[in-house]
């Protein structure tokens, strides 16, 4: 698998309540197949914690860009150790 995203961060936006141990900061990338008006189609997110998730709530974004370069394929690591290929 191999995938290059070049992604812009708003750092106004950082939440430092989102810090663990006062210095990492844990965010999930999302890469959709279309783009957006803009020509982007990867964004960034706090990720959630599982409470979180089950009561819905809404994705707090603070970045997006776009993937610059993929060799075609993207790898999605299922549970267990188990690998499944994916046509990008």
């Amino acid at each position: 698998m191999a995938l290059i995203a070049s992604i812009s961060i708003d750092v106004k936006k950082i939440d430092k309540s989102k810090l663990a141990k006062g210095q990492y900061l844990n965010l999930d990338v999302t890469v959709r197949d279309e783009v957006n008006q803009y020509g982007q189609n990867v964004s960034l997110h706090y990720t959630q914690s599982k409470e979180e998730r089950e009561a819905k709530e809404a994705k707090s974004y603070i970045g997006n860009g776009k993937v610059v370069w993929t060799d075609g394929k993207v790898t999605n690591a299922l549970q267990q150790g188990k690998q499944e290929m994916v046509d990008f």
